[in-house]
């Protein structure tokens, strides 16, 4: 097979992700003194801001962050940002913003943060990004933190894969700073899943690709929809539009979109390791079988489960055992990357640039941006 940069960039994330646990490691305790005011502020808010694959992994990590850390997290794409930030802003609130950025340079990053600050003085920047020398590190700003990954993060394929799980584990760790030690065991086990994934994904992912389909469709469940999101994305871009995706959750699924499965459908399913979550879950998975010709099915676990309505199931473990969640989602996206990559080459792309005229590029082109207007204003609430 010819020397692909995705496939590279997807097999080197298990080392990756070591490298990105030293780098947090070694930072703890400034990133400490840095977040103490938010973390600990019963008024807090953390907000997650990205574009594209980058916003995905504000919605993969918001989620467990809150669990965490106990304060309000969301994420919000910069695009939304960009255009209306004093709907997404609480100037009222001591907020962190976390920006994600692979390469730093799209239009909106850095405006969706000067947008940001214009609406709010109560404002702290932590940037998390994949490129030293992107527009977006080289911003000089008050009140900031950067990190900045490794440079094996910045992905050179068109498609986000190892930046996008490098970018989720600093969140995940920012948000266990005082436990860092206790995570290493479970990360060099999430390291041992994927590595076993990657091993076996040649033979798993050949055979599936041969599945004939026009529509793929990806679930998840709490942190697992920004999962299902990404890797819808992922499918989508490296087969160039030619197969239409679709991301839900497993519950949401039920109220109406399900009428997109037809015997051209992939479904793919990501399953908790919550057994309470797992229940509902589960529950879809017979009822699309039993009422949707869906052409396959394939379901991502950690550990082996009963289920009928599966057509393949791949399992992380080998020995029942259980990771915690958040590090979970990292190791559930590794296959759906490896089934885009081997389904663009089965379609005849070139996944390194599988965008064959031009419409998608590695860096956003064609966005303006304009000043925005707004004047930040004396806090006046109405009363109700």
């Amino acid at each position: 097979m010819k020397n692909y940069d995705t496939l590279k960039e997807i097999n080197h994330q298990p080392e990756l992700w070591l490298e990105v646990f030293e780098l947090v490691n070694e930072q703890s305790s400034s990133l400490r003194n840095f977040l103490d005011e938010i973390l600990t502020s019963k008024e807090g808010e953390v907000i997650f801001i990205g574009a594209g694959s980058s916003f995905f992994i504000g919605e993969m990590v918001c989620g467990p962050f809150q669990s965490n850390t106990g304060v309000s997290s969301r994420a919000v794409s910069t695009t939304e940002i960009v255009t209306h930030p004093e709907m997404f802003i609480n100037q009222k609130r001591k907020t962190l913003l976390v920006s994600f950025a692979r390469s730093g340079n799209s239009p909106e990053s850095m405006a969706a943060i000067l947008n940001a600050d214009k609406v709010s003085s109560n404002l702290k920047h932590l940037i998390i990004s994949c490129n030293k020398d992107g527009d977006i590190s080289q911003m000089r700003l008050p009140n900031s933190y950067k990190i900045i990954l490794p440079e094996k993060a910045n992905d050179k394929s068109l498609a986000m894969t190892s930046s996008v799980t490098s970018m989720a584990l600093v969140a995940l760790l920012v948000s266990k700073l005082n436990n860092l030690y206790l995570i290493k065991s479970q990360l060099e086990l999430a390291v041992k899943y994927a590595k076993k994934i990657i091993s076996e994904g040649d033979t798993v992912f050949r055979n599936i690709v041969e599945q004939e389909i026009e529509r793929a469709v990806f679930l998840g469940s709490g942190p697992f929809i920004g999962v299902a999101r990404e890797a819808h994305l992922k499918l989508q871009e490296l087969t160039n539009g030619k197969l239409i995706c679709k991301f839900d959750s497993f519950l949401g699924f039920r109220h109406g979109p399900k009428a997109v499965v037809n015997n051209k459908t992939l479904l793919f399913y990501f399953f908790s390791n919550d057994e309470y979550v797992r229940k509902y879950e589960v529950d879809l998975v017979n009822s699309m079988k039993g009422e949707s010709k869906a052409a396959y099915s394939i379901g991502v676990a950690e550990n082996k489960m009963e289920i009928e309505g599966l057509d393949q199931l791949i399992t992380l473990s080998e020995n029942d055992e259980s990771l915690d969640e958040s590090l979970l989602l990292l190791c559930g996206l590794v296959p759906a990357q490896l089934f885009a990559f081997y389904k663009s080459i089965h379609e005849g792309y070139n996944p390194d640039n599988p965008s064959v005229n031009g419409t998608i590029h590695r860096v956003v082109q064609g966005v303006t941006i304009y000043p925005y207007p707004y004047k930040r204003m004396p806090l006046k609430f109405a009363e109700v």
